[in-house]
């Protein structure tokens, strides 16, 4: 891939009110769209994007998937040998949860101290909406040589891998020679961020049982052994004492070579109380989130408290969800938590362990041609003079499917959300200026894409 562009194609700043006054007609569109995989409003969604590629000029091919859901794609068939760039972006969103932990209608794109708030503002409809502003622009100026072929798909927050089975059984519909997956952001608003590396991961199910039934706390408690008391032991033998994750026989000291994340900046982006420690001591916060296996504690289920009695539990659940980085192979590292959790039962305590969901590890190389060219570009949005490279603690494991399918295909990751998008959570919101600066970069990369 070559940068044959003109030095007026390096300006690419400078949207006008009417591109945003457009892309936040389309995202408040979308947004009004609950969209949850197997919601009502999920179909709709699809046929908003539908036509919305449609209306830009593409070919658009709709495919119902295994798990109910829908992939939107719209094509345009590169001219002559120029290179072929699949976009993608998710039309589906997590539940909005408690409306009454929302300032506004989740459904509702509402415009507060300069932020667009509603569910999937960020995470992805505002993707969607950047996409699309991209088309426009675009067919505004002529068009471009490069193919593009657009993914939208509806059902990568909780669907049961309906896109994956669809690259399984028809590879053709992505072939690319640029793959540009636009559900990732930037470090900070204004920083212009490549995302390098993905964890993969898997949920672990651990039940632990101690006794035949529940028995009287006054009679046998002190003697007779708590199932809740033993599952917390496993579980904080997950945990050295300054809170770093440890499972057996698994590298848990690796280090992130890339840009680091300020401890302060990590304070206030994962919402940690005051006099609440970061965990970890003294090692860097980028090793233990873009480097380092983690265990979360997802799930924990015994007697709920409005329920208790004087009884000594005899059973207690929990699900560990696993987050492993490149390259460790997340079922091995699932079989060692499983192996540990089993070896550190206390008292003789009976276990059961369950893997579930093993997604894959991602890494992509951000010296390859086009990367360089994205990152000029995304650079020169922000009027910035290099971008910043990071990890990623979360998981798309379309990202590696696709790299498995096409392995001489460049994949780059980027997109509209930041620390301060919220996203999954109440008040999820997205800064304007990410979408159209996201925008421009994409705009600049395909025009000079060669």
């Amino acid at each position: 891939m070559q940068d044959n562009s003109a030095a007026s194609d390096g300006n690419v700043t400078g949207m006008t009110t009417t591109s945003r006054s457009r892309i936040f007609d389309d995202l408040a569109q979308l947004v009004s769209f609950d969209s949850v995989h197997t919601a009502p409003d999920a179909p709709r969604a699809a046929d908003w994007v539908a036509q919305r590629l449609q209306d830009a000029g593409l070919q658009v091919e709709d495919h119902l998937t295994v798990d109910g859901s829908r992939t939107i794609i719209g094509r345009k068939p590169a001219v002559g040998e120029a290179p072929t760039v699949l976009l993608y972006c998710h039309h589906d969103v997590v539940p909005a949860g408690d409306r009454a932990e929302w300032l506004s209608d989740p459904f509702v794109l509402t415009e507060r101290d300069g932020r667009w708030y509603g569910r999937g503002a960020a995470d992805c409809k505002g993707n969607v909406a950047m996409h699309l502003e991209v088309l426009r622009q675009l067919e505004a100026t002529g068009g471009v040589d490069a193919g593009l072929v657009v993914v939208v798909e509806g059902s990568e927050e909780q669907g049961g891998g309906g896109l994956d089975a669809l690259v399984e059984q028809r590879p053709e519909l992505f072939a690319a020679d640029v793959i540009l997956i636009a559900d990732s952001g930037n470090a900070a608003v204004g920083e212009p961020t490549l995302t390098t590396a993905l964890r993969g991961g898997a949920q672990v199910d651990v039940t632990v049982r101690t006794l035949k039934t529940p028995v009287h706390s006054g009679i046998f408690g002190g003697a007779a052994p708590d199932a809740v008391a033993a599952l917390a032991r496993i579980i904080d033998s997950l945990r050295d004492e300054a809170g770093r994750t440890v499972i057996d026989g698994v590298d848990c000291a690796r280090s992130w070579e890339g840009a680091g994340y300020a401890p302060d900046a990590f304070r206030a982006d994962a919402g940690i109380l005051d006099g609440v420690e970061i965990l970890g001591g003294d090692t860097p916060v980028a090793d233990q989130v873009w480097a380092r296996p983690a265990v979360s504690i997802t799930g924990f289920s015994s007697t709920p408290v409005d329920e208790a009695v004087n009884a000594v539990p005899a059973v207690a659940k929990a699900r560990l969800q696993l987050r492993v980085p490149h390259p460790l192979d997340p079922q091995e590292v699932a079989e060692a938590l499983a192996a540990h959790v089993n070896a550190h039962a206390p008292w003789g305590a009976q276990v059961e362990t369950t893997i579930l969901d093993v997604n894959p590890t991602f890494a992509t190389d951000s010296a390859k041609p086009a990367a360089q060219l994205f990152g000029r570009c995304l650079a020169e949005a922000y009027s910035a003079d290099a971008v910043t490279e990071v990890g990623s603690g979360g998981s798309i494991p379309l990202t590696a499917l696709l790299q498995e399918k096409f392995p001489d295909a460049e994949i780059i990751l980027f997109g509209v959300e930041e620390p301060l998008c919220g996203i999954h959570g109440p008040n999820e919101s997205v800064d304007p200026t990410e979408i159209e600066a996201i925008a421009a970069a994409e705009v600049a990369f395909l025009r000079r894409l060669r």
